[in-house]
């Protein structure tokens, strides 16, 4: 499946599906716990290709709230940094708020780090249960309503998995939020 892209503004916002560990951008975003332990899903997928300095430094850090995120180093992945993002277990409360934070936090914490080009993926759809078209309408929701806010601070930010569902959801989310207001190419 090609990649799909949509110019909001300077930055080019892409759906596409593949590995984020693969992904040659300064930030990828990890959807993490909140103790920051990576042993399952992509989180663990980032250690192992990344290596045992991003689970140390994790380790160091130690807690981070749902909503929230913090950055280590990206070991031997094609990235300079990972972001650890903690979005909400389905069913906790307030979740749709929570996402919305958690992935406001991932890109001010790229920011900071003097990111330009961020790949995401589908944060809290995986095994904290939330369901797949709400969480990833939310996250194009959150990163456009970013993207807008902070024109030109981003040049690229890359909606990705490896699920084609969750890359088809993304999409059809992307087409109904830069309706509102973005451009195709």
């Amino acid at each position: 499946m090609e990649p799909y892209r949509v110019r909001l503004g300077e930055t080019e916002l892409v759906v596409k599906q593949g590995d984020l560990t693969e992904e040659p951008v300064d930030v990828v975003v990890n959807a993490a716990n909140m103790h920051l332990k990576h042993g399952g899903g992509l989180a663990a997928a980032i250690v192992r290709k990344g290596g045992r300095v991003i689970q140390e430094e994790s380790d160091r850090i130690g807690y981070v709230p749902v909503g929230q995120a913090v950055v280590t180093t990206a070991g031997n992945l094609p990235a300079r940094f990972v972001v650890h993002t903690v979005g909400p277990r389905w069913g906790e409360g307030e979740e749709e708020k929570k996402l919305r934070s958690a992935i406001r936090s991932a890109l001010e914490k790229a920011r900071e780090v003097g990111a330009t080009r961020v790949a995401l993926p589908a944060v809290s759809t995986g095994i904290f249960g939330y369901p797949k078209k709400e969480g990833t309408r939310v996250i194009v929701e959150e990163v456009v309503r970013y993207i807008r806010e902070h024109p030109g601070v981003l040049t690229e930010v890359i909606l990705m998995d490896l699920s084609g569902e969750t890359v088809r959801l993304f999409r059809e989310a992307v087409d109904r939020v830069v309706d509102e207001g973005g451009e195709h190419p």
